[in-house]
């Protein structure tokens, strides 16, 4: 496990403190706790957690889903929600903004850690494969339209253009 940090937003203050001393007890360093969709988006701004641990219904005008659509539009970062409402409705909003967890209160340490650990895995082998997949894209479009792929020396592909080729 590494020491990852993490920004808690809740805004029942009993709650936050708990998910803080249970976070700390599980050594991830807690980037602050806020209590409102704004207060976080402003934390995220400030300094990028490696993960957020989201409240769906947040007191004021914004909800953990539209802060965490928000965030997730101009940064990459996996965002648990931890909630109380399990209902059908709850899930189909939350989904809409593709969660990396979704714990449901009370949970226990061991849910925090499985879910964050299990989250943060995730999201590097998303960021892998998007990386991948914006070379792969690269590779194939820039650059002029008439190319020939071909296995280069040390086994990976390269582009030639076909006036350059002058014997095969």
């Amino acid at each position: 496990m590494s020491n990852l940090k993490v920004l808690v937003v809740e805004d029942e203050m009993l709650v936050a403190t708990d998910i803080q001393e249970s976070l700390e007890i599980l050594g991830y360093t807690v980037q602050n706790t806020v209590a409102t969709g704004q207060a976080a988006i402003d934390e995220v701004e400030k300094d990028l957690p490696d993960v957020i641990l989201m409240d769906i219904m947040l007191k004021g005008e914004m909800t953990g889903v539209e802060a965490a659509n928000i965030i997730r539009k101009k940064h990459d970062v996996p965002i648990i929600y931890l909630t109380a409402n399990a209902d059908v409705g709850t899930i189909e909003k939350a989904k809409i903004s593709l969660p990396y967890g979704y714990i449901i209160k009370p949970f226990t340490e061991k849910d925090l850690q499985t879910n964050i650990e299990i989250a943060r895995f995730k999201f590097e082998n998303d960021l892998k494969s998007k990386m991948e997949s914006d070379q792969f894209n690269r590779f194939f479009t820039a650059g002029e339209k008439k190319h020939i792929i071909v296995q280069g020396e040390s086994g990976g592909l390269e582009k030639l253009n076909p006036d350059d080729i002058f014997y095969i």
